[in-house]
């Protein structure tokens, strides 16, 4: 897997990059706010896993990639610090979006809009967990329970500090 690389917008709306993120281990999950199962429940699990870090959760950065930008622009920061308000939403253009879902082999599709507009986009549910250097150390599927997460996490700190 590639080490951490992307360009976006977070959701206070300041572009940032990759190297904003250095020196934490981040976690970078894909998803939208308009997700009614995947998105929260993962979301949840990983603010609780960092929350349970105690002392240590500040050496973690929660990455929300938001891949349905048309929706998501107008309600990413409500729907972060909804979790934690130490989660970032990040963002960008269709070209961003798919750089990175490239990078990462994300995969990611929009279904056909019902009578009311409202549409399903497809997506991943994994969790790519890297090192305070960037590089990829971990990933994380949809069936981990929070205390795994938070064992690995601290591993991780522990190991990066070491």
């Amino acid at each position: 897997m590639p080490d951490l690389e992307f360009e976006l917008t977070d959701h206070t709306g300041q572009p940032v990059t990759a190297e904003d993120y250095r020196g934490k281990v981040t976690l970078m999950f894909f998803g939208y706010t308009s997700c009614q199962h995947v998105c929260p429940v993962a979301l949840s699990k990983l603010a609780a896993a960092t929350r349970e870090l105690g002392d240590q959760a500040d050496k973690v950065e929660i990455l929300f990639v938001a891949v349905d930008p048309k929706r998501d622009k107008k309600v990413l920061d409500d729907y972060v610090t909804e979790f934690t308000p130490d989660l970032v939403g990040l963002t960008g253009t269709q070209k961003q979006l798919k750089a990175v879902a490239k990078r990462y082999r994300v995969a990611f599709s929009y279904e056909k809009p019902r009578e009311d507009g409202f549409y399903i986009v497809n997506h991943s549910g994994a969790v790519f967990v890297f090192g305070p250097q960037g590089k990829v150390r971990l990933l994380i599927d949809e069936q981990a329970k929070t205390a795994n997460i938070t064992e690995d996490l601290r591993n991780l700190i522990e190991q990066s500090s070491g």
